[in-house]
């Protein structure tokens, strides 16, 4: 018996000499510590808020017991970086404030989207304002698709956002007329999308090429800097002719119809039906619809005037101006120098008006002509020097468009580059 019981004291001894032995080989791993916009996050009590209607910087600021003299001497420090009173109802913000019992706000970090934010930094005597940006993955992708019936729809169904289609909108405004699209047109696109933090979605880089088969052609565009001192970006074709016109060929960029277009012989119902000319091309669409400068020019008048209603003038150069009828209110004031597809105004019915719509109106040498039927100058190809180059550029981008270019109904990734930026 006293045998069995020596044994037990032993098994019980080494068991509890081999788990102190054990704890002995435990490792222990120290936290490592959370950084966001450069602050060790720990260090703080950490406030994220939306800012609402009727809050001002000061008011935030009060709410986490910065006195207002302060307040006023961060503002007034600062103003050449970051304006305090253009902060904006719906944007988020955090405060970095004391982990003692007051809380003190000591850091208020604006957040402008998902990349980008500034940081006010007055936990010190010393006041900064610095910009931030989020390091952001760029991925290149490829989708293709057919048109059942429009291109919203289209690129809605392949899971792309409407700032995409935007975008490719504007690339081809002035050689495709998507009411105009058929069904069984179809296009490819290579383009970029931007991430932070690996996973999400920080919306759309740059449309490095794109092809549109339409009524059997294909229309290519391809992204080049062809002035590498302006560094301004345009869009041209296989042929190095630059899909951007001298002219857009209308003021709206989507969801108009024409309701009545130039005809010096139409009878109009506001007149009785009596044959009054009209120099025009009315683009109807919603109340508020924005109205674009159809090219660059200087606004030259802007006004409310009689039947015309509230209307905005460009005049491009000496020979061409365009005029903008019926407007709700204007955006441009005389003076003014616009680019082409810069808002003007937006869709209305003031003056001799039966419903919401711009009519467009257009001068050329001091007479009202029909921009559709008349032959407009278009914008210069790329010079003959610069062309060799261009068509070395856009060769792997073509044979990329043109790889398996049978369009698929659901996005076809074909190849993902990966870009830190």
């Amino acid at each position: 018996m006293k045998n069995i019981v020596v044994i037990l004291v032993l098994i019980l001894s080494f068991s509890s000499c081999k788990k102190e032995i054990e704890k002995t080989h435990i490792k222990v791993e120290e936290k490592i510590p959370e950084i966001r916009f450069g602050y060790k996050i720990d260090d703080y009590k950490v406030i994220q808020d939306t800012i609402k209607n009727g809050d001002s910087f000061g008011a935030i600021l009060d709410k986490y017991h910065v006195p207002y003299p302060t307040i006023n001497q961060i503002a007034t420090s600062i103003k050449d970086v970051f304006d305090v009173r253009r902060v904006r109802t719906g944007k988020p913000y955090t405060i970095l404030a004391s982990k003692d019992s007051l809380e003190k706000a000591q850091v208020f970090i604006y957040k402008h989207d998902k990349i980008n934010a500034t940081i006010l930094d007055f936990k010190d005597s010393l006041i900064t304002a610095t910009n931030f940006q989020k390091p952001i993955k760029v991925i290149e992708k490829e989708v293709s698709g057919v048109i059942n019936s429009n291109l919203s729809v289209t690129m809605d169904s392949l899971g792309l956002k409407p700032n995409l289609t935007y975008t490719i909108a504007d690339i081809y405004a002035w050689t495709l007329d998507f009411y105009k699209l058929q069904k069984g047109d179809s296009f490819k696109f290579i383009y970029e999308e931007k991430f932070i933090d690996d996973s999400t979605f920080a919306g759309y880089g740059k449309v490095k090429s794109a092809v549109f088969k339409h009524k059997g052609e294909d229309l290519y565009a391809f992204r080049f800097i062809a002035d590498s001192i302006k560094n301004i970006p345009e869009f041209y074709n296989e042929e190095g002719n630059m899909l951007r016109s001298q002219f857009l060929k209308s003021p709206i960029k989507f969801k108009y119809r024409i309701s009545s277009k130039y005809n010096l012989k139409r009878r109009i119902a506001h007149y009785g039906y009596r044959v009054r000319p009209h120099r025009g091309t009315d683009f109807a669409a919603a109340n508020g619809t924005p109205i674009m400068s159809t090219a660059n020019g200087t606004v030259v008048e802007s006004r409310r005037k009689g039947g015309n209603g509230i209307y905005v003038a460009v005049k491009h150069n000496s020979i061409y101006t365009t005029k903008y009828f019926h407007m709700s209110r204007r955006k441009a004031k005389v003076g003014d120098f616009v680019k082409q597809g810069d808002i003007i105004g937006y869709v209305g019915s003031t003056g001799s008006s039966s419903g919401n719509h711009v009519c467009y109106r257009f001068w050329k040498n001091g007479k009202e002509v029909d921009p559709f039927k008349e032959k407009l100058p278009t914008a210069e190809p790329l010079k003959e020097s610069i062309k060799p180059r261009y068509f070395e550029y856009i060769k792997p981008l073509k044979n990329q468009l043109d790889y398996n270019k049978m369009p698929v109904q659901e996005p076809e990734f074909i190849k993902e580059t990966i870009a830190e930026n």
